[in-house]
Order: structure tokens, then sequence, then C-alpha cells
């Protein structure tokens, strides 16, 4: 399998996307994939990525829902179940033409494709650590601390953590990384301030 690497968060609206974008555009022949995607909007996550990272169009989404809501729930809606052999297949496709592969994921960590399958299901079946992207601002220390524990006790590795909209002049924010990298063990591997437009991928290749 060639190298790559899971994107997660500690909840929705943190900034997968954001942060998924920025490390394909940074990363030489860097693909990207997202197993389910949830709302009508322009851009969607996938559109989003393509527009920012500079990446060829693709196919890129196995499963794209209409209902913004999560992905069991909108393929309920839509009669459509998602289904794990599809998504193994679909990245199994894409990767063969990068040498590095972002996958973005929904939601948080604790997100349910459909009755018996999870996020941790798919992320386990890709085979790929993850990292986890947390705001660095307040009650930051809390989800991130819960969220790597959660991973760690479902056999998942964590390559590293995110912090998005980060103020280095922020003294609680400063505070937030120390005590996120102390109390969960695992490193920031960086810090994404507002506006950026590209990441230092040094300690995530």
């Amino acid at each position: 399998m060639k190298r790559g690497i899971f994107i997660t968060a500690t909840g929705t609206d943190v900034g997968k996307t954001y942060v998924s974008a920025l490390l394909v555009k940074s990363i030489p022949n860097c693909g990207y994939y997202k197993p389910a995607l949830s709302g009508d909007v322009y851009p969607n996550d996938c559109e989003y990525v393509i527009e920012t990272s500079g990446i060829k169009k693709g196919d890129y989404v196995s499963y794209k829902f209409k209902p913004a809501v999560s992905p069991h729930l909108a393929s309920q809606l839509e009669n459509n179940p998602i289904k794990l052999d599809k998504i193994k297949s679909d990245f199994e496709r894409i990767q063969k033409d990068f040498d590095f592969m972002v996958v973005e994921g929904a939601g948080g960590i604790v997100c349910p494709f459909g009755d018996d399958l999870l996020l941790p299901d798919v992320i386990k079946a890709l085979g790929l650590d993850i990292i986890i992207v947390a705001s660095a601002s307040l009650g930051t220390i809390n989800s991130t601390v819960l969220t790597v524990e959660y991973a760690k006790n479902h056999g998942i590795n964590v390559k590293g953590i995110i912090l998005n909209n980060y103020d280095e002049t922020d003294f609680m924010q400063v505070d937030n990384k120390k005590m996120v990298e102390k109390l969960t063990g695992i490193k920031v591997l960086a810090t994404v301030k507002t506006g950026d437009t590209e990441i230092c991928t040094k300690e995530i290749l």
C-alpha cells in the first residue's frame, strides 16, 4: 500500500477540509479521497480541496448525499447504504495515480456510516494512521484528549495533531498546545493560522 494519512477531527466544522486542502497542496503528487460527503452545497468538501490544492479534477468521493446530516442518516434517507468494500476499492483505485494520499473523514472520529459501520472501521480497513485536526481555542484540551483516547482504545495509531486557527500571540492557545501534547503524549505536528495557504509537512511525511 502506498503512503497516506487519514484526517479526522475533534468534531464537525473544526477544519478538516481546510487542513486537507493545505496538505494536498503542500505534498508532492498527493491525492485526495473522501469516503462519504453530506450536504448539497457548492463548493462541497471535495470541490474545495480540488480548487484550493490544484489537484486534477476527478471522482474522489464514494458516496454523495444531499441531506446535510451524518452519513448514516443521509444514507438511510436516500436508501443508499454505505458499503465498506466500495470504500476500499475506490481508495485503491484512486491511490494508484499518486505517491501519497490524504483521506478526509466526516465529522469527528465517532461518526456512524451505518448501523454496524463506524468511522474507525473505515480507518482500519484502509490501513492508515490518523492526524487529528483540533481547534486551538478554549475547550480543545478536553475534546482532543478524548479523541486521542478513543482512537487508541480502538486500535488506531495517532500520528499527530494539527491545531487549526492558531494564534501564537494568544497565551491561552500557546498553553493549549503545550497541555494537549503533555496529556496525550502526541506531538502537535503543525499549527495552522487563519488564512494560511500552505502547511509545513516535514513532521507529517
